[in-house]
């Protein structure tokens, strides 16, 4: 029988040239390229990988000892797309902090309003980043430069970075965002310049493939577990009360399996890795009324992209091409009360959707120190003249990846793992579905 044959992915980062420049950054332990970092994937790391480990090699993050940039001359561009984050703030200081006090680096500029900001017809005016002015931005939700959605011209981008004399840009962004900084190294490529482009992935649904953890996660969880906490009150707070919480997660329920784990307090989690039906003897509608005959109460946390099968409503896209989601909480929403308003059940619902408070908070304090690791690592890149890739933690390590392997490529949640049978186990919503008696109380 012919053996499996294994999946394979390049891991190599490309560099702009040889890096000639002894550094200045006095540092007790130098990274040398030569030694690469064996890490083994399973499908909890790469969706596609199934059943089958992979075992591979990484460049490891890090200062070098030689560079490819001379810091007094060198002028780098920051620029965030996309929806917002806990933490990008955190991130754009960080680039500054350790450009300027640890490289000496002589500018920095910040590109308002995403991708956008490069196209001279959106007049957008550039703002300098200094040391002074992003002090405390950390503080704060959002992005100080402001972010936008939607494809620019990658031609036009680089006639930008060449009229500011740009030697490196950071882009923070999604994997839209990464598509298009992997477009924007070709194009620069093509045109024989010396533009390091660095990505910094940014997600808060962790949906990265190859990206264990992205910046703002952390809070997400724990944003969405005081509002989870909040649904629990007051679903146990009158008789056959029902508490319904809306999550983020287009296509990954990472945000609220965790925020279930974290809190112990749901008894149906729905996600988009796992289909569900609503009506018949075991569907979600049977499974809710026998979770309110035996507890008198419920909570349900539902990520965004959920049940999309059961729309029906073609739903367009947006401006990043991204497909729309249809409304799966106000479907639930309707159908639930119509299913116990036929059946006589007195029912009490209320519906929490914390979405936008969830992003537009300040990171963490984990996040905080993670957001600070990304900077300086991406910063540690580019001055050693690396180019088309991104700064993230795989596993326990910071790494470095080629944007090939992150652009447009979605981790899931593996729904086969020791993981997801534990937060089904916190949840008992097996046994609602199946129609069994709940022997151990659930909250």
């Amino acid at each position: 029988m012919p053996r499996k044959k294994k999946t394979s992915y390049n891991t190599e980062i490309s560099d702009l040239g040889p890096a000639k420049i002894q550094t200045q950054l006095r540092h007790p332990r130098y990274v040398d390229d030569k030694t690469p970092l064996c890490v083994t994937l399973t499908s909890d790391d790469l969706s596609e990988l199934g059943d089958e480990n992979v075992t591979m090699h990484f460049v490891k993050a890090g200062p070098r000892k030689n560079l490819y940039f001379d810091a007094s001359k060198t002028k780098c561009a920051i620029v965030t797309c996309g929806g917002l984050c806990p933490g990008i703030n955190d991130v754009i200081r960080s680039i500054v902090m350790e450009g300027h006090y640890n490289y000496g680096i002589r500018s920095v500029l910040g590109i308002r309003n995403g991708l956008r900001g490069f196209i001279p017809k959106y007049g957008y005016d550039v703002l300098e980043l200094t040391p002074e002015n992003v002090s405390n931005i950390h503080h704060f939700g959002g992005t100080v430069l402001g972010s936008s959605r939607g494809p620019q011209d990658p031609a036009e981008i680089v006639d930008s970075l060449e009229r500011l004399n740009i030697n490196v840009l950071f882009v923070i962004g999604g994997d839209g965002s990464m598509r298009a900084a992997k477009a924007i190294c070709e194009e620069i490529s093509n045109r024989q310049r010396k533009i390091s482009v660095i990505g910094i992935p940014k997600t808060i649904d962790n949906d990265i493939n190859f990206v264990s953890r992205s910046f703002g996660f952390d809070t997400a969880v724990e944003k969405a577990t005081e509002a989870i906490q909040c649904a629990h009150v007051e679903a146990s707070g009158v008789d056959k009360g029902v508490g319904l919480v809306k999550l983020m997660g287009r296509h990954a329920g990472f945000i609220a399996a965790q925020a279930t784990l974290a809190l112990q307090e749901v008894n149906f989690l729905l996600v988009p890795e796992q289909k569900f039906t609503l009506d018949g003897e075991h569907g979600f509608l049977a499974a809710l009324e026998r979770r309110l005959e035996q507890r008198s109460h419920a909570v349900i946390v539902c990520a965004e992209g959920a049940g999309q099968d059961l729309m029906s409503d073609e739903v367009g896209r947006d401006a990043s091409g991204n497909l729309k989601l249809g409304d799966i909480c106000g479907l639930l929403n309707r159908k639930i009360r119509e299913y116990f308003s036929e059946r006589d059940f007195e029912m009490h619902m209320k519906f929490i959707d914390p979405s936008y408070i969830i992003r537009s908070v300040p990171a963490n304090a984990g996040d905080r120190i993670y957001c600070g690791f990304l900077g300086q690592n991406a910063v540690h890149a580019a001055m050693a003249g690396k180019t088309g890739m991104v700064v993230t933690q795989l596993k326990s390590n910071t790494v470095y990846l080629p944007l090939e392997l992150v652009a447009g490529k979605t981790r899931k949640l593996n729904i086969d793992s020791d993981y997801w049978y534990t937060v089904m186990e916190s949840t008992g919503q097996q046994d609602y579905f199946l129609g069994k008696q709940v022997r151990v109380p659930k909250s």
